[in-house]
Parts: C-alpha cells; structure tokens; sequence
C-alpha cells in the first residue's frame, strides 16, 4: 500500500531523517518506536505532505506522493492524526468531525461517514455538541481520530496518541487503535509507548537518529534484549 525508499528530509540545514524506507501493507498495522528526536513525527508529516522530502520515493497504491500536495495526499486516502491531536477546541465535536471530510468525495459523503463514526465512537454521539477543548484528554484523542476517519482514509497515520495521557487513558487509546484496526483501516503509529505499542501492531521499524535501525515482527522486537534494555527498562 504505501512504500518509502531512501527517504532523507530536515528542517532547513538540520537534516531528520537518512535514507528511510519502509512498507506498510494494507490491513496491518505497523509502529515506529524510537526515543524522543529519534525523527518519528518528522517521518509522518514527510508522507502527509507537510514536510517535502529531500531525496527518495513514496508512493502509496503506485501514487508519486511527492507530487502531491498535502490536500492532494489525503484524497489519495491517507489521514493523519497529529502529534497534540490538534482539534478545534472552540468547535463542537461534530463540527471538528464536519472538518475532518473536507474533501469533496467526503463531503458529498458526510451523512454516511458521521453515521459510522458514530457508532464506532457512541460517547461522541453523546458529546456531539460539547466544545472539543472541554473534554478529557481521552476523548479529546478519541475526537481527533474521529476527525480523520472522516474523510474515509485507507491508511491512518497516528502521531504519538498516548502522549501526556494518564495510564489509564493510554489503555483506552490503544484500545481506540484496536477498533480502528477491526473496522478494517491500514494503521501506521508512531509512538514512544513502545511496551504497549508492540502489543498493537503486526510488524513495526526501530528508528534511531533519523535512520531505521532494526524492523520485523512486533513480538520480535518485542522479545529482543536490546529493545526492552533501552526502551522497555527491562
């Protein structure tokens, strides 16, 4: 579904990431899991269009996604839910969900889209009128997914969803990511989380310093001495 080869990209003279590349197949879900800076956000707004790649390929079902603009990626059914998730919080709920189906194939299927978020998300239904901002962190994070199935993605992109959430919240967030999965969405995560995320997911990449330093199966890594020395603190 989406392939990246020898992805370098940066922030002006600082360079992020050195020759990635990655697949993600449809109906998985993959991690990347690495420290803090390691180049992990910096990865998913290279493949959303918000940061331009320096050098290499992306292509997602054969797309040069490197010729598209960012509102141009999402129509190709990519979303991206950011790092701080990022919701209007002055907004409604369903007024930050009418957002998230800004294209106009999603547009025209708005009705239908809020239906089904709907009942993937029942609280929402419930709060659909409460101010985004005045939620719990949870159901902020729960919103801000919401928003971005919206526009009827194939792949979804999660940046960080348990960051600065209680550990009872990030239970419920992983579990969001759970759902998601079963409704049949392709899932790429990034997370710092790495003990539950390699729970989550099927396959995931260790990045470090802006290069892939190890991939393979999620209990693979999981299982490996180093992995759970330096970032399970086992």
């Amino acid at each position: 579904m989406l392939a990246l080869t020898d992805i370098d990209a940066g922030y002006g003279a600082f360079q992020a990431l050195f020759g990635v590349s990655m697949r993600v197949d449809g109906g998985e879900a993959v991690a990347v899991i690495g420290a803090n800076g390691a180049g992990k956000t910096t990865l998913l707004r290279v493949i959303s269009g918000l940061l331009p790649a320096r050098a290499g390929t992306m292509r997602m079902e054969g797309t040069d996604l490197r010729s598209l603009a960012p509102h141009k990626i999402v129509a190709t059914g990519i979303a991206h839910v950011p790092e701080g998730r990022r919701l209007f919080p002055r907004l409604s709920v369903e007024d930050n969900l009418r957002m998230g189906a800004f294209t106009p194939a999603a547009r025209a299927r708005f009705a239908e889209r809020l239906e089904h978020v709907y009942a993937l998300f029942p609280r929402l239904q419930q709060r659909r009128r409460q101010l985004a901002g005045t939620m719990s962190g949870g159901e902020q994070q729960m919103c801000a997914i919401a928003r971005t199935l919206m526009s009827g993605p194939r792949l979804v992109l999660l940046d960080e969803p348990s960051m600065g959430l209680a550990p009872v919240v990030v239970a419920q967030v992983f579990d969001l990511v759970g759902r998601i999965r079963a409704e049949g969405y392709t899932v790429l995560i990034v997370e710092q989380n790495v003990r539950q995320v390699l729970q989550a997911v099927d396959r995931a990449y260790l990045l470090e310093v802006g290069r892939i330093k190890a991939s393979g199966p999620a209990a693979e890594l999981a299982a490996s001495d180093d992995i759970r020395k330096a970032y399970m603190g086992l």
